[in-house]
């Protein structure tokens, strides 16, 4: 297929330059954009290595991560088949093993996974559109990742979903959700003639009218077809504008099927590969940057981040809590951390430390007021894994507790 290739093509064209080269335009051609962003992926690595490889000569290395230790998120296209099933197999075994949440606190947690699904929601109104949301969610889906590893021998790192491939290649046929041994599983189970999305007007923001996928009911087939999502659902859009929660609160047990209504058309209005450029692209300081992502809904714009979260759909994925019951969340969120550190190594200095590279406040749109976050404030994952760290270590995928790039 045509698309797959140009993607291949570009994620294996490693760039000479240690500079990151950005277009002279956004291309609107999707294929055109997606190639542009995997070239600047590409480059942004090099630069990376380049970097590591200097500083390694000059002896000047200031922290833990070296060449030798570099670990490499890759593209859940780009994985082989048996890697893809070392990843699967890593997921369900975090889903066998038992919760370290205590269930005098959350109730409803089973195992591993319904760990770090707590923790989200536990934290969710200070951890979005707020001064952490990037760093927070770089260093979950880092514990998730370790978690994996460690706890279950996955011999792999986090993979990505990039939004860009599936909205050329469509949600169900894309090899993340075709529904083989080899995906992320695929569609919910088709209810036909369903309304229209109405998200915001619960909020009292202007109402956003987004389409309904082709499923929405359990997921029926991959790996994740008998799976039950346990805790939630919080905050749950469904189409026609209702808004779910379990009247038995968000920690009580409510063991349900995974729900999918996979939607290429909100990928494709909000998360292609133009949308990405534009977003790494255009905004020149991390308020901007944080806005355009998360995207400004007051405008009717859910971003990127809301274009791959509505464009999985069902339940879990239309849950701004529990959003991470759905076991492809970690893949969508990588993806998040990925443009965030091109976006950084665009201009490191100032983007990828200090005061300059944080904004925000500590709640959900400042609401209620609160202090603006510093990049001495701590990230808590709760029990779902790791100790506290200050946002500071935490800016950079080379420094801090991580080692680890993109291509």
């Amino acid at each position: 297929m045509r698309v797959a290739n140009l993607v291949l093509a570009a994620l294996q064209a490693a760039s000479l330059t240690s500079a990151v080269p950005t277009p002279d335009a956004i291309p609107a051609d999707l294929e055109d954009a997606l190639s542009q962003l995997e070239s600047l992926g590409t480059a942004t690595y090099q630069q990376v290595e380049d970097t590591l490889a200097a500083e390694a000569k000059k002896r000047t290395l200031t922290g833990s991560c070296t060449l030798s230790k570099l670990r490499v998120r890759r593209e859940w296209s780009t994985l082989s088949g048996n890697e893809r099933k070392d990843y699967i197999r890593a997921v369900k075994c975090l889903m066998s093993k038992p919760a370290r949440t205590p269930t005098s606190l959350v109730p409803g947690v089973r195992n591993r996974f319904d760990d770090f699904v707590a923790t989200h929601i536990n934290q969710t109104m200070s951890i979005h559109w707020t001064g952490n949301f990037l760093s927070w969610h770089r260093y979950y889906t880092w514990l998730y990742e370790k978690a994996l590893q460690d706890e279950c021998g996955y011999k792999g790192t986090q993979p990505y979903w990039n939004w860009g491939l599936t909205a050329l290649l469509g949600m169900e046929n894309s090899p993340h959700f075709d529904g083989s041994e080899t995906s992320m599983s695929g569609n919910g189970a088709v209810i036909p003639n369903q309304p229209d999305l109405i998200l915001g007007v619960s909020a009292g923001l202007p109402a956003i009218y987004l389409p309904a996928g082709t499923g929405g009911g359990c997921v029926t087939s991959g790996p994740f077809k008998n799976m039950s999502v346990n805790l939630g659902p919080v905050s749950l859009d469904t189409p026609g504008g209702i808004n779910i929660a379990n009247p038995a609160g968000p920690f009580a047990y409510n063991p349900r099927c995974l729900k999918r209504d996979l939607t290429t058309a909100i990928n494709r209005m909000f998360a292609n590969a133009t949308s990405i450029l534009t977003t790494i692209l255009e905004p020149q300081n991390i308020d901007a940057f944080q806005t355009k992502l998360q995207g400004p809904v007051w405008n009717g714009d859910i971003g990127i981040h809301g274009g791959g979260h509505f464009a999985l759909g069902g339940d879990p994925g239309r849950d701004f809590f529990v959003s991470p019951g759905d076991p492809a969340f970690y893949l969508h969120h990588a993806m998040i951390d990925r443009v965030w550190w091109i976006w950084q190594l665009l201009d490191p200095n100032t983007r990828a430390k200090g005061s300059s590279a944080v904004a925000g406040t500590r709640t959900f749109l400042n609401d209620p007021p609160s202090p603006n976050t510093s990049i001495e404030d701590f990230v808590d994952a709760g029990f779902a894994a790791g100790t506290p760290r200050k946002i500071k270590d935490l800016l950079s995928t080379t420094g801090g507790p991580f080692c680890y790039v993109y291509l």
